[in-house]
């Protein structure tokens, strides 16, 4: 650690015989151990009432709770004594010397981004938690400094993300400044398609800030988005969000079986309860009803609580995500690794014209929650958004043939028609009518998912566009094309259809569309890499 008098050293310049950050290892900020005595409360607590209770409350069993609670401390101030951390001109080494030794070694080359959360008893004393992401899914294979300050954790954070490429510059002014007073910013897209703006040079279009490499220097913070308070009313349109009702009543049953034994929960007990219930059946239905109403007004909260003050900004090379009302946390992921974006809506939704925004990035761990651009904002705001931070679809989507809508129908509708006629036969007449009903519910459902179907391909990406009740529409750079997939069922072969997967390094893996005509399929991977499909189409010379 630079301590004072030191003289400045510039982050990420490793000289030879001295460490790019710091002299030596260093340890966690000594405040973290007003938090780990706390955290470990919930585990001792069932113990220490144990104790308690089985002395009678007298003065020895306090004595003993009082040794636990001192033992647990100890514990705490060996794990921070034992604990260092330091970083050298290649790698990242985490050392833990409590009882064995272990060195945990980190590639800086590996690093794929470093996430700062903020937890509230962290908050409270100015410490925070510095995660790195090294792509490998996440658990062990990754790096956690828990107790780092505030201050600490960005300059290491600085240190371990300027070992990249240099920082680029991007081509579009930035969105989203100020939404006082309005609902949809005015200057979203003022940009987009010129690729200039005031002071910002002009690039070829198509063109990103991940294709133009400059010499390494350091580029001020641009802001890209910030999602005003106001968007939180879209929160409970998330279909996430509204089960979590019921997601509180599940863990509060599941807590009192947990606690059962202390809570003096027998069996006769459970047996007794489950009979009076069975006797007042009005009980249930009303605490189902009471949960279904909750549900906007529950998923609302937990949407604000996760997302709250949502920005998207750029600095030297990285995209950072920051979001959090209870826990802030702050995700950077690495622009140069960024091979294109997802637009996600549901049913509801897209009713009311929103989407959530995710990047797809290649050797990203827990890309769900690491990989997310936007929540639910307007679709507009998120498609200027992906435009001006990785680069616009400039083609539209190309609809697939009668056939798959025929398909989709077909999918929707006749299940529910065989089973109606199974029902029937067996005189079940209450199966019978649900069924019928979820056919019929089934013929706009089928007409969606064949709306929702499209491909396109502009030059430089394609995208491809399936799902009703979930749709997802993926924009992935050519670039990012690995190989191509042509699967056609039985039943595709019969219709004339076929799917087409682009094989990709980076997101979900790969990314279908679905029932194109064989011929549009087959040409529509023909397209995008002529040099990989066309010689096979090709005839030979007679």
């Amino acid at each position: 650690m630079t301590g004072p008098g030191s003289p400045p050293s510039r982050p990420g310049t490793a000289q030879p015989g001295r460490q790019p950050y710091g002299q030596g290892a260093a340890r966690l900020s000594p405040l973290v151990l007003l938090i780990d005595p706390i955290r470990m409360l919930p585990s001792l607590f069932l113990p220490l009432m144990g104790v308690l209770v089985a002395g009678g409350f007298s003065p020895t069993s306090f004595g003993w709770a009082a040794f636990g609670v001192a033992g647990s401390v100890l514990y705490a101030v060996i794990r921070w004594v034992t604990f260092t951390y330091s970083v050298t001109a290649d790698r990242v080494e985490l050392t833990r010397a409590f009882v064995g030794r272990s060195v945990r070694t980190i590639p800086l080359e590996r690093i794929r981004g470093v996430d700062i959360t903020t937890p509230p008893l962290h908050r409270l004393l100015g410490l925070a938690v510095l995660k790195i992401d090294t792509g490998a899914g996440g658990g062990d294979a990754e790096g956690e400094l828990d107790g780092l300050t505030m201050g600490e954790a960005e300059r290491l954070r600085a240190v371990l993300l300027s070992r990249g490429p240099a920082a680029l510059p991007h081509p579009q002014g930035s969105l989203a400044r100020d939404h006082a007073g309005s609902d949809m910013p005015s200057n979203i897209g003022s940009n987009a398609g010129s690729g200039a703006g005031p002071g910002v040079p002009a690039f070829p279009a198509g063109t990103t800030a991940a294709h133009v490499p400059i010499p390494a220097a350091h580029v001020p913070e641009q802001v890209h988005a910030r999602v005003p308070r106001s968007w939180l009313r879209y929160g409970p349109l998330s279909g996430a969000y509204l089960l979590t009702p019921f997601a509180l009543a599940a863990g509060a049953v599941g807590l009192v079986f947990q606690w059962g034994d202390e809570l003096g929960l027998t069996e006769r007990n459970v047996r007794r309860a489950v009979e009076w219930v069975w006797a007042h059946p009005v009980l249930p239905v009303a605490v189902v009803v009471v949960l279904v109403l909750a549900m906007p007004l529950a998923g609302g909260i937990a949407y604000a609580i996760f997302n709250w003050d949502f920005s998207l900004r750029s600095r030297d090379g990285y995209l950072i995500a920051e979001r959090g009302l209870v826990t802030r946390r702050a995700v950077s992921l690495e622009l140069r690794r960024i091979r294109g974006y997802e637009l996600v809506d549901g049913l509801i939704e897209r009713w009311v014209g929103v989407v959530r925004l995710w990047a797809v990035v290649t050797g990203l761990g827990d890309s769900q929650t690491r990989g997310q651009l936007l929540p639910v904002t307007p679709r507009k705001f998120a498609a200027a958004v992906a435009s001006e931070v990785i680069g616009p679809l400039s083609a539209p989507l190309r609809p697939h043939p009668p056939r798959a809508r025929r398909r989709r129908l077909f999918r929707a509708v006749a299940p529910w028609l065989v089973t109606a006629a199974v029902a029937l036969a067996l005189g079940w007449a209450v199966v019978t009518l649900a069924a019928l009903a979820l056919a019929a519910v089934g013929i706009p459902l089928g007409l969606d998912r064949y709306r929702s179907l499209g491909h396109a391909y502009d030059g430089t990406r394609l995208s491809v566009r399936s799902g009703s009740l979930r749709r997802a529409q993926a924009v992935v750079e050519r670039r990012a094309i690995v190989g191509w997939t042509v699967r056609q069922t039985l039943f595709q072969r019969s219709s004339g259809v076929l799917t087409v997967v682009a094989g990709v390094g980076a997101g979900s893996g790969g990314y279908l569309a679905i029932d194109t005509g064989e011929a549009q399929g087959v040409e529509f991977a023909a397209e995008v890499t002529p040099d990989w499909i066309r010689p096979f189409l090709s005839k030979p010379p007679s």
